[in-house]
């Protein structure tokens, strides 16, 4: 990838994945694992989203599994839409998807990686637990998720703009290649730009976040009347918020490296660094399987659900109604069963009481006419 940098420019670095790489082993690695990474992360991130909107359709909805499914679904758009440039990429090891993907790949993939930090931020502020509008008054409604979400979107795609204004297509011999170069008239406003924006839109959110949620679990498990489900959503989204900023922390190590004018770092790191941004978003359905129970008994659900549609010789009754969890599926099962225990019947018996049912005996041929007489007598 050495390539010589304008002489007029403070930074220039590749977009949309590293280019010109020499060795056929990373050319034939990396798509391999992006496409893994994005295939396994798109179903269970479908998954999720199938869940939440199912328990939203049975009104078991709550404040934070709506921005769980944000979460979910930026997590899937980062998986089927940036992933995949960034396979290409590497496969090509030049640039081949134009100009107008250039110029917005770098910066759409960090809008959304700013949006999953900030929808974890305003988490904090959500409620754990559907509440009633009878318990708040006929005015309650949670639609500050809605104004929150769409501020949180315009945030992020206004602050990555300069990724868009500094992409372009430049040729390099025969090859074409995408690069960011940022000339020297602007290096000294886009210096303090890069000091303060990964600080706003990283740093500070996932220490809040990551702060918070130690506090309240804390609270939770040592001084809560009944600590046991509060616990649990709270660990759960403290594991999120972790993972995040663990995972993420290298992409915007080198981000930030780079654009400060310092010595490019390593390309192992950075290749490393974009892979550790994907495989966090196929990591977040993963935490939310195994740790939350309304995820894992939705997933149950629906898997029982998938079953009994796919078994197509057995008959509908076998099939229990799976309206809610997992202790409701059973308990669905139980009653189909006795429902079916009370409705069978002999059909022997039946037969034989049905045929001797209003009948009517001829007295030519009774058999026993004295019996008969005596009761008219």
């Amino acid at each position: 990838m050495d390539i010589d940098s304008p002489a007029n420019v403070s930074f220039f670095d590749f977009v949309g994945g590293v280019q010109l790489l020499q060795g056929e082993d990373t050319r034939a690695a990396m798509p391999v694992i992006l496409i893994g990474i994005c295939v396994s992360g798109a179903v269970g991130n479908l998954l999720i989203l199938l869940i939440f909107i199912r328990d939203f359709r049975n009104g078991k909805g709550s404040e934070v599994k709506a921005l769980l499914a944000s979460l979910a679904s930026t997590d899937l758009v980062i998986l089927l839409l940036c992933a995949p440039v960034r396979a290409v990429t590497y496969y090509k090891q030049t640039w081949t998807l134009g100009s107008f993907v250039c110029s917005t790949t770098d910066w759409f993939q960090h809008s959304c990686v700013v949006a999953k930090t900030l929808i974890l931020a305003v988490s904090t502020r959500a409620k754990h637990s559907l509440v009633p509008s009878t318990a708040m008054g006929p005015l309650y409604s949670p639609t500050w998720i809605h104004g929150a979400l769409a501020f949180i979107w315009i945030v992020s795609m206004m602050l990555p703009i300069p990724q868009m204004l500094f992409a372009s297509v430049l040729s390099h011999g025969r090859d074409t290649i995408c690069v960011s170069v940022m000339p020297v008239c602007a290096s000294d406003f886009m210096s303090l730009f890069y000091k303060i924006y990964p600080t706003a839109a990283f740093v500070a959110p996932v220490i809040f976040t990551l702060a918070y949620y130690t506090k309240m679990l804390h609270t939770a498990v040592n001084h809560a009347p009944s600590p046991q489900h509060q616990s649990k959503v709270t660990l759960v989204l403290l594991c999120l918020s972790g993972a995040l900023g663990l995972m993420l922390l290298p992409e915007w190590g080198t981000f930030t490296w780079i654009r400060l004018g310092y010595n490019k770092p390593p390309v192992g790191l950075i290749i490393f660094a974009q892979v550790l941004l994907y495989a966090c978003s196929a990591l977040s359905p993963v935490i939310l399987m195994t740790m939350y129970d309304d995820v894992r008994h939705g997933l149950i659900t629906i898997w029982l659900i998938a079953t009994c549609r796919g078994s197509k010789h057995l008959p509908s009754k076998q099939c229990p109604k799976t309206e809610g969890n997992g202790a409701e599926v059973a308990a669905n099962a139980v009653s189909n069963a006795l429902s079916q225990e009370k409705e069978k019947t002999f059909p022997d018996v039946e037969h034989f009481w049905t045929g001797r049912r209003n009948t009517q005996v001829e007295e030519d041929q009774d058999p026993v006419p004295w019996e008969r007489e005596e009761k008219m007598l």
